[in-house]
């Protein structure tokens, strides 16, 4: 199964109800009354996203986070990199990773064109785009299925 850490899923979270406030300096402890998670892990959060450039922090009295950027272009992708590193379904398919079974596996290229499909599906998923309510149809539909990889065109496009 592919997904992503559960740190990165509550990034998204966090980032999220920052994106909700765009113009307020929210503080780690309201930023986690708000999403229900417990301090320490918002602060970690918070202080992974700040070095990745994703959110600010200003400090003193009136302290506290917000977005880096405006919603609409923050990517999926760079949360995911941010939290986790490159983006890659297996380590050989990174563009710097090397195996000793290189040299014989057919397979590589492969992964790394199913990688650069996953990372532009990604990049193409705004923080914006999590705002928005899923639509009806797809709601109540599981996400199995939501999307097919086409390899050729190296996109993940939505499923039919």
């Amino acid at each position: 199964m592919l997904k992503v850490s559960r740190l990165t899923d509550y990034a998204t979270l966090v980032m999220t109800c920052m994106a909700e406030r765009p113009h307020e300096v929210l503080r780690a402890v309201q930023l986690a009354d708000i999403v229900h998670l417990e301090l320490p892990t918002v602060s970690k959060l918070l202080k992974v996203l700040s070095q990745a450039g994703l959110v600010e922090s200003f400090r003193g009295v009136n302290g506290g986070y917000r977005l880096a950027r405006p919603a609409g272009q923050i990517s999926l992708a760079e949360i995911v990199v941010a939290m986790e590193g490159p983006i890659g379904v297996t380590d050989c398919s990174l563009a710097d990773r090397h195996c000793e079974l290189e040299s014989n596996c057919g397979v590589r290229g492969s992964w790394r064109r199913v990688s650069d499909a996953l990372d532009g599906a990604l990049r193409s998923i705004h923080l914006s785009d999590m705002l928005r309510p899923p639509a009806a149809a797809t709601a109540a539909a599981p996400l199995r299925g939501d999307f097919e990889v086409h390899l050729d065109r190296q996109a993940l496009v939505p499923g039919r």
